[in-house]
């Protein structure tokens, strides 16, 4: 590593290095004073690893900031406190800047993201299906739901937008109770996880429930992003804003339905945010033992980036999305002109001799959301008639593997 290149790295983290030292929102309570009257010692929010995955690159193994800033490069942004992040370059797979890229976190329900991407190849969309009691077995306490209700009947393509725009875990456990059962689920997410090479991520939950030894990280996250978006079934449920879900049934007249919006902030500008330019997914997750984490995608001309931010120390039910539009804005900009510090590494089985050929759909139906009982409304205007949402297949991500290359642990700087 150059020493300019290791300038800037220390510099880098040595601007960051303040808001690690910060609490996290759900961390244990201050302590009392000690007794002797001192002031109470405040918790200190847990240190990376020493040494992490070297997955994708060895600078993406070390703790703290990587970033390569060559002339003309913007700053990254100084009031980051996310614990782990990334910024990559969603085509080429190049990590343009990444910080505790490999750190192994509760993902919260950014997990789902591996679930779609695992079951969603093998459900028909137009598959109905009624839901006993035990299909919900399990769902834990103060889940979010989106309002299944035992003894009626819902499509797949229902019970996905209840997945991807409520992050319902009562829709993953019907999905999964059709997948053949929750183990059997868990099993397939986690050969998936491993067949992306996502090898920092441990299953114990399709829907991301908190639960001891469930781990994921901002670098796993992202490949698993990537691969979800090849789909269009994918592309489309995870950029849909707003639509119906179906509600009660009574015999002889019409069944009802009910709004739903999608819980992706930057999308749908919920929370006082405005929604950022070129937004196209992909989801967001909350629990107590995670945080916050966040997941997106978004276009500016031809560019496409891949943000992952996981467990901002900043309060506030915002902060991971403003954390994820400030590495967006200095991903847009920064391209071209940063030496990349990692990649994303293709699937083990993936054909590495060329870049390879277009993102294909290999759904039964790819005229996706949009149709089906319930309806769909995608995101389409915000101010000065900017899209809010690249939907309906618009969002294409044409992965390109690095020739020849496998990644794992490749030293790129």
């Amino acid at each position: 590593m150059s020493a300019k290149t290791t300038a800037l790295t220390v510099l880098s983290a040595a601007l960051l290095a303040p808001a690690l030292l910060v609490a996290p929102a759900h961390a244990a309570p201050t302590p009392p004073a000690d007794g002797k009257g001192g002031p109470a010692k405040a918790p200190q929010a847990p240190a990376p690893p020493v040494s992490m995955s070297t997955v994708g690159g060895s600078l993406l193994g070390q703790p703290g900031t990587q970033v390569n800033l060559l002339p003309g490069a913007p700053a990254l942004p100084t009031n980051l406190t996310g614990r782990s992040w990334i910024v990559a370059d969603a085509e080429s797979g190049e990590v343009l800047a990444a910080h505790n890229a490999h750190w192994r976190l509760p993902p919260a329900s950014t997990m789902k993201m591996l679930f779609a991407d695992t079951v969603l190849p093998g459900l028909p969309k137009e598959q109905v299906h009624k839901v006993t009691g035990q299909d919900m077995d399990g769902v834990g306490p103060g889940s979010s739901l989106v309002g299944v209700k035992e003894d009626l009947e819902y499509s797949v393509h229902d019970l996905w937008l209840g997945v991807f725009l409520r992050s319902g875990n009562d829709a993953v456990h019907v999905l999964s109770a059709m997948n053949g059962g929750i183990d059997k689920t868990v099993k397939d997410m986690q050969a998936h996880a491993e067949e992306l090479q996502a090898l920092d991520t441990h299953v114990v939950s399709p829907d991301g429930y908190d639960a001891p030894e469930q781990v994921s990280s901002a670098y796993d996250l992202t490949l698993i992003a990537r691969s979800g978006l090849q789909k269009q079934d994918f592309r489309e449920y995870c950029g849909t804003a707003e639509a119906k879900f179906p509600g009660k049934q009574e015999a002889g007249k019409p069944r009802e339905y009910f709004e739903i919006q999608n819980t992706n902030r930057l999308m749908t500008g919920a929370g006082g945010l405005s929604p950022y330019k070129g937004i196209a997914g992909v989801k967001n997750g909350n629990t107590t033992m995670a945080g916050s984490t966040f997941t997106g995608a978004a276009q500016q001309g031809s560019r496409k980036l891949l943000v992952t931010v996981m467990n901002p120390d900043a309060g506030g039910a915002n902060s991971v999305y403003e954390e994820t539009a400030a590495l967006f804005d200095w991903g847009f900009a920064a391209a071209g002109k940063v030496k990349p510090v990692g990649e994303l590494v293709p699937p083990k089985s993936a054909d590495t001799s060329s870049h390879g050929s277009p993102a294909q759909s290999h759904e039964n139906n790819p005229s996706a959301a949009g149709q089906g009982s319930g309806g769909v409304g995608t995101a389409l205007g915000v101010a000065g008639g900017v899209l809010a949402v690249l939907a309906g297949g618009a969002f294409v991500v044409n992965r390109r593997w690095p020739r020849g290359r496998r990644g794992r642990g490749e030293d790129l700087v």
